[in-house]
């Protein structure tokens, strides 16, 4: 009862690639920057077992950004002439490659991480890959000349790595999603497809990750002309709902979502944030436990898996893990004062 997990990525150390920032640049190249991966990768299974959660991720210690770790190992795609494009609805903009054809996987993708965090260590293991809706949002298009097309062409790409995922030995096969909670008519138009599509097939456990963002200033400020309530998740949920995807990860502690939002889920997984990664001050495992006690109200227990709001790739190492702690303990005061 009451899992605990993350929603996917950590902080990078500083011997692997500048800190406190979401585009980080490599402090290495070729096998010393591999190396350092790999490292990177060991340290933070064993901070995320020492911490005591139960399912385990990489930290997405071996890409630079969540959208475009996946992109690189993409023919088709041009880095070398990236033009400026507005992300999520404009919200911010970003120097971001171009689809100049046909999109093939020039290889694996995620294998590297996915077999050295499985080799070392015995629980469920996840891997998170940006959802096609997502990927469509990041990525500039000269090629396909259609959203849905091209997001369906992605959806192939990222099922093959999925299945290729599944056979290294991963529980739980993630699809980030925040562009779900901006595009809400087109999630239920072609968006909930797409995502089925990419998952099409899988014997694991699938999990789609939908929030309001990493705790960077354009999303802070976008979260202030939001309103005393966040209802994204009414219009997309239902949809989630009568998909084949099996747990749906999202936003809950010092957010403004409703949270009776949640029981719209009825039947998935929920993994409800309870860590905010927006903010530094470190949570209490009293906190945790009140916000899995207020969630409960609308999801039994055996559906609730307690998470992160969102990846915690910008924050500092120390805030992060002293989280991760935090985390865990308020799971086992909420095992105790909910069984």
């Amino acid at each position: 009862m009451f899992e605990t997990t993350l929603a996917g990525s950590l902080p990078k150390p500083f011997w692997l690639a500048e800190t406190d920032k979401l585009w980080p640049a490599w402090k290495a190249s070729g096998a010393e920057l591999e190396k350092a991966k790999r490292d990177a990768t060991l340290l933070w299974l064993k901070e995320q077992e020492d911490a005591g959660l139960d399912i385990v991720t990489d930290g997405e210690q071996s890409r630079q950004h969540f959208v475009h770790g996946f992109l690189e190992a993409v023919e088709g795609i041009d880095f070398e002439h990236k033009v400026k494009m507005g992300i999520r609805d404009n919200r911010y903009d970003a120097m971001v490659p171009v689809v100049v054809g046909p999109l093939k996987l020039k290889g694996r993708v995620h294998q590297f991480e996915a077999k050295i965090a499985r080799a070392h260590t015995s629980r469920k293991l996840k891997i998170t890959m940006p959802g096609p809706m997502t990927i469509v949002d990041t990525i500039a298009d000269r090629h396909y000349g259609d959203k849905v097309t091209l997001a369906m062409a992605f959806a192939e790409l990222l099922n093959q790595e999925a299945r290729a995922l599944e056979k290294d030995g991963v529980d739980v096969i993630q699809f980030d999603e925040p562009a779900f909670n901006v595009y809400m008519s087109e999630v239920t138009k072609w968006g909930v497809k797409a995502l089925e599509r990419a998952a099409r097939g899988l014997k694991c456990t699938t999990a789609v990750h939908i929030c309001y963002g990493y705790g960077i200033k354009a999303n802070l400020d976008w979260k202030e002309t939001l309103g005393d309530e966040w209802r994204q998740y009414e219009q997309i949920f239902p949809a989630l709902a009568k998909s084949s995807i099996k747990q749906v990860s999202l936003e809950c502690i010092h957010s403004h979502v409703p949270p009776e939002l949640m029981q719209l889920l009825k039947g998935k997984d929920v993994l409800v944030g309870v860590i905010d990664v927006a903010s530094d001050k470190v949570e209490t495992p009293q906190e945790v436990a009140a916000t899995i006690g207020k969630a409960l109200k609308y999801v039994p227990k055996n559906r609730l898996i307690a998470c992160t709001n969102c990846g915690m790739a910008p924050m500092r190492r120390d805030i992060a893990r002293a989280k991760l702690k935090a985390l865990a303990a308020g799971a086992a005061i909420a095992r105790k004062r909910y069984r």
